[in-house]
């Protein structure tokens, strides 16, 4: 699943089941999510991504360590899934 993939509206779950936000919009290595109930978005980066099934997008985490994640800012490097090892930690096959 490339992250172009992606559209605005998909709802985002946590690995528990939980709900976590909407997806407002896609970046290169990151999702804007809207936030059911809070004011603001987080940038949920695209490495804590496991999969994405019937326009719902799955995170590697459940949503209470998702929530104190401090996604509050968009990633800043840019290159962060092909430079990065730790990218690859993670991913679900």
């Amino acid at each position: 699943m490339r992250m172009a993939e992606l559209k605005a509206g998909w709802a985002i779950l946590g690995n528990d089941g939980r709900r976590f936000g909407t997806v407002q919009q896609v970046g290169q290595n990151y999702i804007l999510a809207s936030r059911p109930g809070l004011l603001g978005h987080l940038y949920v980066p695209a490495s804590h991504v496991a999969n994405v099934e019937h326009e719902v997008v799955h995170l590697n985490l459940a949503k209470g360590e998702a929530d104190a994640m401090g996604w509050e800012q968009p990633p800043r490097d840019q290159d962060a899934l092909e430079t990065s090892p730790e990218a690859d930690l993670h991913r679900h096959i």
